[in-house]
């Protein structure tokens, strides 16, 4: 009864294991897709406004595009983090175990330029940037204008903020999942 138990339990570990990488690796590729999609439907949406639009209010329609795009690109991050600092906890603890989020957390920051931007932050920030700028054909009124400054500001303070908010995290939640599984581990 004893090894059946044991057994089941390597079982579902190694389970788990499998199910946490695949999810991590979908996320990922998620990632890869939405960004490219979302910057293609910004562009298409600001390029017909544009030219055939009227009012610098309609703006704020492609920077809904952005928005969804990052946030869902944000989500898919975050959790894809936290799973990796589960895993790095939970499965990397031993020598013989796998490593591969701690060698990734250890090599990761001192890449040169600081690494790469799992948000897209520059692309997402030059878009809103680009967007806001359509709004000024034809000339808007100070009302348009601070309406659509604003909520083009707000966006790039979102992303800017999630930005420093991602480059934390790691280390943040690492120590948060050690602490938790040191108090598991005290009951």
């Amino acid at each position: 009864m004893g090894n059946a138990v044991q057994t089941e339990a390597v079982e579902l570990r190694v389970a788990e294991f499998a199910a946490l990488r695949r999810t991590i690796s979908a996320r990922g590729t998620a990632r890869m897709v939405i960004a490219p999609v979302t910057t293609a439907v910004w562009a298409i949406l600001t390029l017909v406004l544009f030219l055939l639009g009227q009012l610098p209010l309609a703006t704020l329609l492609p920077l809904t595009v952005l928005v969804g795009g990052f946030e869902a690109i944000h989500a898919l991050h975050v959790g894809a983090e936290r799973i990796g600092r589960y895993i790095q906890v939970h499965y990397e603890a031993a020598a013989d175990g796998p490593r591969w989020e701690t060698a990734a957390m250890t090599v990761g920051p001192s890449l040169p330029g600081g690494g790469i931007d799992p948000l897209f932050s520059a692309v997402f920030i030059g878009a809103a940037l680009i967007n806001a700028a359509t709004a000024f054909d034809p000339p808007p009124t100070w009302q348009e204008l601070a309406i659509v400054l604003a909520a083009h500001a707000a966006f790039v303070v979102r992303v800017t903020r999630a930005r420093r908010a991602a480059s934390r995290q790691r280390a943040v939640e690492l120590e948060s999942f050690k602490a938790l599984l040191s108090r598991d581990g005290e009951r």
